[in-house]
């Protein structure tokens, strides 16, 4: 590929020589250009933008020293070849301090020239190498990016992410999932006659209509699924402004679906007030997606089916997938179904809120055993259009067996401390946050997803330290390192290890090591 080379010389006949008996093309590039000075260069160097400049020093009107000051400033890659006369060589260094590539002497030969070009060639060549290796690089470093956002977006609708590392993870990649308030709506796209041929890149295109019309508000978190659909999560203040900016949104978008051979589903969760509720408001979209109007249907049934919802045990999936197995299927569908009424059982809401609960719940545990959960629970890339095709009692028997069974395969094929994954995690997250005075086993434990006494009792057997004991070692270790390496005074290196108070730290201290800090200090 060859470079632009643009020619700057007052003097008509050294211009004319230069231009035409140099074999631009034999050197790799291409004569874009000449001026007589630098007023008349400028523009022309603008439109043309040439890999490099080969300019005289002493011209009228703007001469090559102002010349190559401007083009410094504003097209920083041009590589420059000045031309100068014997008696201007202070000309030249201040050009060379400008940045100049190279310096020849006048009269200049076609061959010193060709030489030159030919040099500037390998380092262009080399140059673009590197530029066309850091752009992908770049793309992929955003790829990667992408990836880790929709993966994390993932595990918030799934519950499968603590707060605390959700907001963490959120902040390294550049969402900020900080709110009040927060709600998720699902958007699903289907053709309007199913008879008519699909078109993926139609698809595409209207679906890109739709996510430009969301992306445009910051405070709205796009995922895409395998599936097709859209998950949004908003964020917001109250729960009035969530609700004006989605029924805001979901009218432009239906009003950009109508143009098209589309019609459009929508599945609205209701608003909630923690991050770790996102996931109960994708619950009730999705089931909502499946249930878009109650029509045919009384209040009177609308008001039954919402009351047996109450009567789910919503810990027995967990409870069963922790402790239950294969054999004992049939016993435990059977107990978690019984408090519901026949009439309930033939409800599609109930059907589609029991499949829910279930992929939640295992998906909860895959990631709390450290798995990969759309391995793990494939039916995750496709849970809408299994729920819609789950007619029957018996076909989500069907499905819940074959999602719990997987899980429970994959819960007894892992070692036998199933939760070194995780303990590996809590403790990097110790050895990153001990210096927080404030550091607390319910802080830990939110960020491994599970509670403050199950957490304790996992990671003593794990470790053989309980939470607090692991702890001090960890500040115990640093603040001997400081005394031996730093001349800090007690009191500093307390504050600086995660204690408010230096009289307590000299106590922890001593009880750990059997010395003050000015004793351990002064030993030899």
């Amino acid at each position: 590929m060859s470079y632009k080379v643009f020619l700057v010389e007052d003097e008509i006949i050294t211009r004319e020589g230069i231009r035409d008996n140099v074999d631009w093309h034999a050197s790799g590039f291409e004569f874009c250009g000449e001026a007589a000075d630098g007023e008349i260069a400028l523009p022309l160097l603008r439109t043309a933008q040439p890999e490099v400049l080969i300019t005289d020093i002493k011209m009228p009107f703007m001469d090559g020293l102002q010349l190559i000051k401007i083009v410094r400033e504003r097209m920083p890659w041009v590589k420059i070849i000045i031309l100068s006369g014997h008696d201007e060589f202070e000309y030249a260094q201040e050009a060379i301090n400008l940045g100049v590539t190279d310096y020849l002497l006048k009269p200049v030969t076609v061959q010193k020239l060709q030489n030159v070009l030919q040099k500037l060639t390998l380092q262009l060549d080399q140059e673009r190498k590197e530029q066309d290796n850091l752009k992908k690089l770049q793309e992929q470093v955003e790829e990667n990016r992408a990836l880790l956002c929709e993966r994390l977006l993932f595990k918030l609708v799934v519950g499968a992410v603590s707060p605390t590392e959700a907001i963490e993870k959120g902040q390294t990649l550049g969402l900020n999932l900080i709110a009040r308030h927060y709600l998720v709506v699902i958007l699903k796209m289907e053709l309007g006659d199913r008879s008519e041929q699909y078109d993926h890149q139609d698809y595409q295109q209207t679906q890109r209509v739709v996510t430009d019309l969301v992306e445009k508000n910051h405070d709205i978190f796009v995922l895409k699924r395998d599936w097709g659909d859209l998950i949004l999560i908003m964020k917001g203040n109250t729960p009035e402004y969530l609700e004006e900016e989605r029924d805001i949104l979901l009218a432009q978008i239906r009003q950009e679906i109508a143009k098209t051979r589309y019609q459009l589903s929508v599945g609205v969760g209701t608003s909630k007030k923690h991050i770790a509720d996102i996931c109960q408001s994708f619950s009730e979209a999705l089931i909502n997606i499946q249930n878009p109007t109650r029509e045919n249907k009384s209040e009177l049934n609308w008001a039954v089916e919402q009351a047996e919802l109450l009567n789910i045990d919503k810990s027995a999936v967990e409870i069963y997938l922790r402790s239950g197995a294969k054999n004992e299927f049939d016993g435990f569908f059977h107990a978690y179904l019984g408090p519901l009424g026949e009439t309930a059982l033939k409800s599609n809401l109930i059907r589609n809120y029991i499949f829910v609960d279930v992929v939640l719940t295992t998906a909860k545990l895959v990631n709390e055993l450290g798995g990969d959960i759309d391995k793990v629970i494939p039916e995750l890339n496709s849970i809408e259009m299994i729920m819609s095709n789950i007619k029957s009692m018996e076909q989500l028997r069907e499905q819940v067996c074959k999602i719990l069974s997987s899980t429970l395969a994959y819960r007894d094929s892992q070692p036998k401390g199933k939760y070194k994954n995780l303990i590996r995690r809590a403790i990097e997250y110790l050895e990153h946050h001990y210096t927080d005075a404030e550091l607390s086993l319910n802080e830990l434990a939110a960020h491994a997803n599970l509670s403050a006494s199950h957490f304790s009792v996992v990671f003593s057997q794990e470790t053989g330290q309980t939470f607090k004991e692991y702890l001090t070692e960890i500040r115990i270790k640093k603040a001997k390192e400081l005394l031996r390496m730093t001349a800090l005074r007690s009191a500093d290196i307390a504050y600086q290890v995660g204690y408010s108070d230096p009289h307590y730290f000299s106590s922890v201290f001593k009880k750990n090591t059997g010395l003050s800090p000015l004793e351990f200090r002064s030993q030899i």
